[in-house]
């Protein structure tokens, strides 16, 4: 794994003179797709290196009270992780990161405690809880706990945090895991252009924040350069990039809303869709079904089809995080002694972000496609092609 990381609507409308100036599409040469960053950013000090293995297993569930304690032989090193409001069934981030968490248990002989937050309200108090039981580290998943997790991490210099999904929280415990998600997304978007044979396609969020719109950007990017390179006319239902505005569940455990949103979808035509909400994808399944449409889904984090087996023939291909690796690295890293505050970036370069195979679809790919991603993204990887959405990760300072 590279500590260094690389960087990279209702329509696609034409871009006012101005947004020209900023974003420019040259099928010669390099492609640059830029915008105005709409989050301040604050620089950070330090990189952590961290290195990628092989991807874990889907977890089980956390006992009732919320917590799982070592084997037999345990070490007295006390690894803790709080959820966010998905929960750690979400087949997504939660689900996955706390695989890494198990793996750490398994693999390193230590302790583990979990706290699953049933809403924005359990933050303060879950981490609250880890720092009194001792925690040696304690890994908080999601953006949504940024603002608890530095004041924990302030309050608590000797323990370690590594936090999930945020790149801002800086301070000498504190390691950010972060994924630039638009490199893979882009490839999501291209792969979905060529297949959609209505030439409809669409996306939906759970809330909007940085590390969801960072999917809709990366998506919007590679449809628009299918477009391109293509001669098409692909159109994207629920993200109008340039505004940053699209179609919101408001959280990511209303079910009945993303089932609403994506019955649109299919109204206007749309056959593959990208839900960037967790287990929301349930929602948008149940609406295809109940529809007998043919559309597909496109899933996030985790690789879906194996995730949730009972979706599989619904999966077209899905954008996925390292997340269980990287989490079991910053365990490791606080085991060995070798734990770094800083940030560290998932890409496709390092493998951090990727994109999985297509499964039963593979055989109804258009021809050469393939190949045209294996292409994409050794240009994404090599800077020709150059993929930044106003959420993608900053550069370590």
């Amino acid at each position: 794994m590279h500590a260094n990381p690389q960087f990279g609507a209702n329509s696609l409308a034409t871009l006012s003179p101005d947004e020209s100036a900023q974003r420019r599409l040259k099928l010669g040469g390099p492609i640059v797709i830029t915008r105005k960053k709409l989050l301040a950013a604050v620089s950070v000090a330090a990189v952590s290196a961290l290195t990628l293995a092989g991807c874990g297993q889907a977890p089980g569930s956390p006992d009732a009270t919320g917590g799982t304690g070592g084997g037999e032989g345990a070490s007295d090193f006390l690894a803790c992780m709080v959820s966010d409001e998905g929960g750690f069934d979400d087949k997504s981030f939660n689900e996955l990161s706390f695989t890494g968490l198990q793996k750490a248990e398994s693999e390193l002989g230590i302790q583990i405690k979990t706290a699953e937050s049933k809403s924005e309200g359990d933050y303060t108090a879950n981490l609250t809880a880890m720092t009194q039981a001792g925690c040696n580290i304690i890994i908080p998943v999601g953006f949504k706990l940024a603002d608890a997790t530095a004041e924990a991490a302030a309050a608590n210099p000797e323990t370690h945090f590594a936090i999930v999904d945020v790149d801002w929280v800086t301070a000498d415990n504190v390691l950010g895991l972060n994924y630039d998600t638009a490199q893979a997304a882009f490839l999501a978007g291209y792969a979905a252009a060529g297949q959609s044979k209505s030439g409809i396609v669409a996306t939906y969020g759970g809330a909007q924040l940085p590390t969801v719109t960072i999917f809709m950007d990366g998506f919007h990017d590679g449809i628009k350069y299918y477009n391109e390179q293509n001669g098409a006319n692909v159109q994207l239902l629920g993200w109008d990039v340039d505004a940053q505005t699209g179609s919101f569940v408001g959280d990511f455990s209303n079910q009945s809303k993303a089932k609403s949103i994506t019955e649109g979808f299919l109204a206007q035509g749309a056959d593959i869709i990208l839900p960037v909400g967790g287990p929301l994808y349930q929602g948008g399944v149940e609406a295809i079904k109940d529809a007998n449409s043919e559309a597909l889904i496109i899933g996030v984090d985790s690789d879906l089809a194996v995730a949730d087996p009972s979706v599989a023939d619904r999966v077209f291909v899905s954008i996925q995080k390292g997340l269980d690796v990287t989490v079991f690295d910053a365990i490791k890293a606080a085991v060995d002694g070798s734990f770094a505050a800083g940030t560290y970036t998932g890409t496709l370069e390092n493998d951090g972000v990727k994109l999985s195979g297509f499964g039963e679809f593979e055989s109804q790919l258009p021809a050469g496609m393939t190949e045209k991603l294996d292409e994409i993204k050794a240009g994404i990887i090599d800077g020709s092609i150059e993929v930044v959405s106003p959420s993608s990760p900053k550069p370590a300072a």
